[in-house]
C-alpha cells in the first residue's frame, strides 16, 4: 500500500476515533443533497460502460448485506456509525456497494407497513447513537427510512449504490432459494419461511413471481430521479439442479431457454427488466446466471436416468450458484431494442476453493487453466466477444496464504487487465465461509485482506486517487479520492489509471465535461404509514448471522515500570476495539466500570475520565501511539 494511502488510514481511524470517543457518539453530519444533478447515470457500449458524455468508467466496490435478513438494516450499524463506516468506504476507494435486499422486506415497504430496523439508533437520554435514524421526537425510523437515509449518505460521500433482490423472503438464510419468487406450490419446500408475526406484520409469508416484479419496480420508479441508486441486480445465485432420478427440469430450478415458463431465467429477467425500465430508463439491470446448463446436443427437457460417473458422462455444465451465463451465447437477453439493451450487464459470481473444491481447483491452477477450465465459457466469453459488460457481483474469501489466496489474486489480475466491473463479498465480518474486509465490531479494517483487494480498485496511475462515479463531488472527504469530472478534466491526460490494466480509455479522446450548476432534487419523499417501537437491545449486539471473524488480540506494550496495563478497560489482558467500547458505554453512562477498570481508563493521566481517555485508547488500537499512558 502506498505511503498516502496509510496515512489516509490513520485519518480515516482519527475520525472514527473522534466521533466514537465524544460524549454521547458525536452526532453525524446532518444529510444532505450534495449533488443532484441527476446525471451520473450510465450505459453499455459493448464490453464496456460510459457516463452520458461517452466517458469510460469502472464500477469497483463491495456489499454490504443485512437488508436481506431479519433484522432489514445493512449490519454493523449496531455498533458502527454511520457516517464513520461510509466515510471510511469512502476515503478507501470504494465507488459502489451492492446491498443484498429482499422482496418480503421491498413488499413492506411498497405496501406502506415497512418492517422494523432494529439498529437501536438513540437521539435522546443524554446522548446520540446513529442520531441520522431517529425522527425529532426521539422514535427509530423503519426500514425503508434507514434506507433513504444511507443512500443520502452514499450521495454525501460520492458513492454509488445498487440493490441486490438476494432471496423473495427476510431470512439469515435466504440465498439458499432457488428462484426469485416462492409460492406455496413450488417443489422447493426446505426452503419454506415459517410464517411469523413482527409488531403484528406477517414475515416469511410466499412471495409470487409477479410481486417480485412489481416490488423492484416499485423502488426503480421512487428512485428513478436519484442516480445514487444507479442499477438493479434482479436476483442473487439463480440456482438449482437435477438429482439424476429420471426427471426432467423441476419446476424449482433455474433454467435459460426461449420457453416463457416463469422458472425461466432468462425470460423471467427480461420481464422484469422492461418493466423497470418503462419507469426509469436509464438504470443498469444486472443479470447473474444460473447453475446448471445442458451441454451440446441436450436441452432442459432431456431426462436423466442414472447417476453419471465422470464429468464426460455428464449431460450439464456445472458452475458456481448464480455463475453459468453459457446460455448468453444460445440465448442472449433481448428487451427490444438497442437502446434497452444497453442497460444491460451481466454479473456472474465465482468464488475459490475454501468456498467448495471444484474441479477446476484440484491441479496447480493458472489463469490460463482457469479460462480453460471454466471462466472462459462460463462466462468470461463475454467480455472477450465484446457482447456485453461484465460485473463479478461476489467474489473474495479466507486469506489462507495458500490456494484460495492465489485465486484471488488471479481472478484480482483477470479483472484489472480486462476492465471487469466487481463488488468484492464482503464488507461484512459475519460471512461465515468468507469473512470480510472489517472486523466484528464493523470498525476496523482487515488491512491485509483490504491490501489485496485494494489493487483491483479504480485509481490514477501514479497518485493513485481512487476514482469515483459521480460528476460533481469527489469519492471521500479526505482527498484520496476525485470525481469523474476531475479524473477526465486533468489526471486522465496527465497520467491515466488502471483501467484495462493501466492501458487507458477505449475511446483515445475522452469527451470533456462541463460542470453543472446542482439543480433542486427530485427524489421523492414518500413517508411510511408507521413507526416501529425502538428495539431494546443492548448497544453492541452480537452480530447474528454466522460466527463472526475473531477479534484482534494483539498485545500491548505497557508503560515501564507500571503495575497497570492503562488502556485495557475490561482487565482482558490485551488492548484492542472491545475496551473502547466499553469506555464509550460508561461515558454514556449505559455500564460502569469499578475503581480498578478507572484506573487503567485514566489513560492521559488527567484524574478524570472523558472522551480525551476514548480516543487515546483507539489511537493506540489503530497503532498511531505505541505506549500509555500518554502524557503530553
Amino acid at each position: 500500500m502506498k505511503l498516502f494511502k496509510k496515512l489516509a488510514a490513520g485519518a480515516s481511524a482519527l475520525a472514527m476515533a473522534a466521533t466514537m470517543a465524544a460524549s454521547g457518539l458525536a452526532s453525524a453530519l446532518p444529510v444532505t443533497a450534495v449533488d443532484d444533478c441527476n446525471d451520473d447515470w450510465l450505459h453499455a457500449e459493448g464490453s464496456k460502460l460510459y457516463d452520458k458524455d461517452g466517458n469510460q468508467v469502472w464500477l469497483t466496490g463491495a456489499n454490504w448485506f443485512g437488508m436481506n435478513c431479519e433484522e432489514n438494516f445493512p449490519h454493523g450499524l449496531w455498533s458502527a456509525d454511520v457516517d464513520v463506516l461510509l466515510s471510511s468506504v469512502a476515503d478507501r476507494g470504494i465507488n459502489v456497494i451492492r446491498f443484498p435486499i429482499s422482496v418480503e422486506l421491498l413488499l413492506s415497504w411498497k405496501e406502506g407497513t415497512p418492517y422494523p430496523a432494529k439498529i437501536n439508533a438513540k437521539k435522546s437520554d443524554g446522548y446520540s447513537f446513529n442520531p441520522d435514524f431517529c425522527h425529532d421526537d426521539g422514535t427509530e425510523m423503519n426500514s425503508m427510512e434507514v434506507f433513504d437515509v444511507i443512500m443520502q449518505k452514499c450521495k454525501k460521500y460520492g458513492i454509488k449504490a445498487f440493490i441486490d433482490v438476494h432471496s423473495p423472503a427476510s431470512h439469515n438464510s435466504g440465498h439458499n432459494y432457488n428462484l426469485w419468487y416462492y409460492e406455496a406450490t413450488a417443489d422447493d419446500c426446505d426452503n419454506m419461511a415459517t410464517i411469523k408475526e413482527d409488531n403484528g406484520l406477517k414475515m416469511g409469508a410466499p412471495v409470487t413471481w409477479e410481486q417480485w416484479i412489481e416490488s423492484i419496480t416499485w423502488l426503480a420508479e421512487k428512485y428513478a430521479n436519484d442516480d445514487t441508486l444507479i442499477a438493479y441486480d434482479l436476483k442473487n445465485e439463480p440456482h438449482g439442479k437435477r438429482g439424476y432420478t429420471g426427471t426432467t427440469c423441476p419446476a424449482n430450478m433455474a433454467k435459460w431457454d426461449d420457453s416463457t415458463d416463469q422458472n425461466n431465467w432468462k425470460y423471467s429477467a427480461e420481464e422484469c427488466a422492461k418493466s423497470i425500465l418503462k419507469v426509469n430508463p436509464n438504470a443498469l439491470i444486472l443479470i447473474e446466471g444460473i447453475e446448471q446448463y445442458p451441454k451440446e446436443g441436450y436441452t432442459f427437457d432431456t431426462a436423466d436416468v442414472w447417476e453419471p460417473k465422470t464429468e464426460a458422462d455428464k449431460k450439464w455444465y456445472g458452475a458456481w450458484w448464480g455463475g453459468n451465463l453459457r446460455g448468453v451465447k444460445d440465448h442472449p437477453v433481448d428487451l427490444g431494442s438497442d437502446k434497452l439493451n444497453a442497460q444491460i450487464v451481466y454479473s456472474p459470481h465465482d468464488y475459490g476453493p475454501s468456498v467448495y473444491a471444484q474441479t477446476w481447483f484440484a491441479k496447480e491452477f493458472t489463469t490460463e487453466t482457469l479460462l480453460d477450465d471454466y471462466w472462459r465459457d462460463t462466462w468470461a466469453y463475454i467480455n472477450e466477444d465484446d457482447i456485453a459488460p461484465l460485473l463479478i457481483g461476489e467474489w473474495g474469501g479466507h486469506m489462507d496464504g495458500g490456494k484460495n489466496q492465489k485465486w484471488m489474486e488471479l481472478l484480482r489480475d483477470y479483472m484489472i487487465d480486462n476492465h471487469i466491473n466487481h463488488t468484492f463479498w464482503c464488507l461484512n465480518p459475519n460471512s461465515g465461509d468468507t469473512g470480510g474486509l472489517l472486523n466484528a465490531t464493523f470498525s476496523e479494517w482487515d488491512d491485509e485482506k483490504y491490501a489485496l483487494f485494494e489493487e483491483s480498485l479504480w485509481q490514477t496511475n501514479t497518485t493513485g486517487k481512487y476514482i469515483g462515479l459521480d460528476h460533481q463531488h469527489p469519492l471521500g472527504l479526505n482527498g484520496t479520492g476525485l470525481s469523474l469530472t476531475e479524473y477526465y478534466s486533468t489526471y486522465d491526460k496527465s497520467e491515466g489509471s488502471n483501467i484495462n490494466g493501466g492501458k487507458g480509455t477505449s475511446k483515445s479522446d475522452p469527451v470533456e465535461l462541463e460542470t453543472k450548476e446542482p439543480t433542486p432534487s427530485e427524489t421523492p419523499t414518500e413517508k411510511p404509514t408507521e413507526t416501529p417501537t425502538e428495539d431494546p437491545t443492548g448497544l453492541v449486539p452480537i452480530p447474528p448471522t454466522e460466527e463472526p471473524t475473531e477479534q484482534p488480540t494483539e498485545q500491548p506494550t505497557e508503560q515501564p515500570g507500571s503495575d497497570i496495563m492503562y488502556g485495557d478497560i475490561n482487565d482482558d489482558k490485551t488492548i484492542d476495539i472491545m475496551d473502547v467500547i466499553a469506555l464509550n458505554k460508561f461515558l454514556l453512562g449505559s455500564s460502569t466500570l469499578d475503581d480498578a477498570a478507572k484506573a487503567r481508563a485514566d489513560v492521559d493521566l488527567s484524574k478524570q475520565i472523558d472522551s480525551t481517555d476514548s480516543l487515546i485508547v483507539l489511537k493506540r488500537v489503530v497503532e498511531i501511539i505505541d505506549t500509555l499512558p500518554a502524557v503530553e
